[in-house]
């Protein structure tokens, strides 16, 4: 098929209003998405975005209409979804602005996501279904193998997905009874009360998460009296994994944790510049037994191929729009794999829950195998807008059915939360 035309929106949610989304280094987010819509010859739609926090959308949205001469007007082929990324990814004049990280790839994944919604519609079926569906051999040909080789190769790589295969009908049956296990951040947004907190922890516990997520970093002793208040509120039966949003030095990261360490928090995440490789392995020496998890804002496989070889995290959290999309996820579940590393996706921000799903329900089925220690992050924010939200029960994401990956906002929505003209922004 041919794609005909491209939509860019600029949708941006206010957020900042009640502090949803609060953290140390990120203060007064307002969820927003570069939204791009994939409309082709036969009348199918695919939707796809990157997740931004409010000024820079804009940003996004040029890039993603920079692309506009390699999509529209070219043909889509749902069965080689890899060339349509290398084309994108590889092409000199965009890739010179990263090359292949920041705003460039950002807008690669709202256009290969896109893609891939787009092939799910067409093929009837969910994004997590159509991966885990396809052979070995075309999964390897979903990956840019440039720079990987000398940590994994695409006979390793095969093996894997081969590997994998011993119990998928088992798997399947428990993901659609069970669902994937989730764990809770909306507890631990920093500009909540205390009173918010022990509330929003309990009641957490209470819809089944074992394990929420606390913000970190702006002040010890604060940190250290909501540690303490969250632990309380919890029991010591339940995980509490702590975030410090890129906030500290290495050596600040390792004080900072173990004054922490009393209330047993589960991992740090992001203690660091997520570029800092080294640094990481640093403080995961300096903090054990508490794991250091990283991975929001890591701009692209080579890097994740880095941590993984240093030996520098304990938990990788993949973005499913940071990086470009799905064939680049792709990629980085087969090393984390090779590594032996659970994976436990960043979701915390508009539509992430509903795209990133897909891919560690595509990975519990066709790569690792496991839920061991895997955790997929939830919000509670925003998911009235999707025509295809989130369903999660008893601390468990249910497999969406419905095709393609989850990521049409409503177009109402759309249109209420423009930016800058939309309703909401002209209030």
């Amino acid at each position: 098929m041919r794609i005909t035309s491209l939509d860019v929106h600029d949708v941006r949610f206010p957020t900042s209003r009640r502090l949803d989304g609060s953290d140390a280094m990120n203060p007064d987010p307002d969820y927003s998405a570069a939204y791009a819509v994939l409309h082709a010859d036969t009348g199918a739609e695919g939707h796809g975005f990157c997740f931004t926090i409010g000024r820079g959308t804009e940003v996004c949205t040029a890039a993603i209409e920079a692309y506009a001469p390699l999509v529209v007007g070219r043909e889509l082929d749902p069965a080689d979804l890899g060339e349509f990324a290398r084309r994108l990814t590889h092409d000199s004049h965009t890739r010179w602005l990263g090359p292949e990280k920041g705003v460039v790839h950002m807008a690669a994944a709202a256009l290969i996501n896109a893609a891939f919604d787009l092939a799910g519609r067409v093929a009837g079926k969910p994004v997590w279904r159509l991966l885990a569906d396809l052979p070995p051999e075309q999964v390897v040909d979903l990956v840019d193998w440039r720079y990987l080789t000398d940590a994994l190769r695409p006979a390793e790589a095969l093996d894997l997905l081969r590997a994998a295969r011993d119990g998928r009908a088992e798997r399947e049956a428990a993901l659609l009874a069970t669902g994937y296990p989730g764990y809770a951040t909306t507890p631990g947004w920093l500009g909540y009360t205390d009173d918010k907190l022990v509330r929003l922890s309990r009641e957490a516990v209470a819809d089944g998460f074992t394990q929420i997520k606390l913000k970190v970093g702006s002040d010890l002793d604060d940190d250290v009296r909501r540690m303490r208040l969250a632990r309380e509120a919890v029991g010591p039966d339940i995980r509490i994994a702590i975030d410090a949003n890129q906030r500290w030095d290495v050596e600040q990261a390792i004080t900072w944790v173990n004054a922490l360490k009393p209330y047993d928090p589960w991992w740090i995440e992001e203690p660091t510049s997520p570029d800092d490789v080294l640094g990481h392995a640093a403080v995961r020496a300096g903090v054990r037994p508490v794991r250091v998890a990283t991975g929001e804002h890591v701009a692209n496989r080579v890097i994740f191929k880095q941590l993984l070889q240093a030996d520098a995290i304990d938990f990788l959290q993949l973005d499913a729009c940071r990086v470009s999309g799905v064939t680049e996820n792709v990629a980085i579940l087969l090393l984390a794999a090779k590594y032996g590393v659970p994976v436990c996706p960043h979701a915390g921000g508009v539509g992430l829950c509903e795209v990133v799903q897909h891919l560690s329900m595509f990975d519990y089925l066709a790569v690792s195998g496991s839920t061991q220690d895997r955790v997929i992050e939830y919000v509670d924010h925003l998911h009235e807008h999707f025509t295809d939200p989130v369903r999660v029960r008893d601390g468990h994401y249910l497999a969406p059915d419905a095709p393609g990956m989850s990521a049409e906002i409503k177009a109402e929505s759309r249109a209420e939360y423009a930016y800058p003209d939309g309703p909401v922004w002209r209030s």
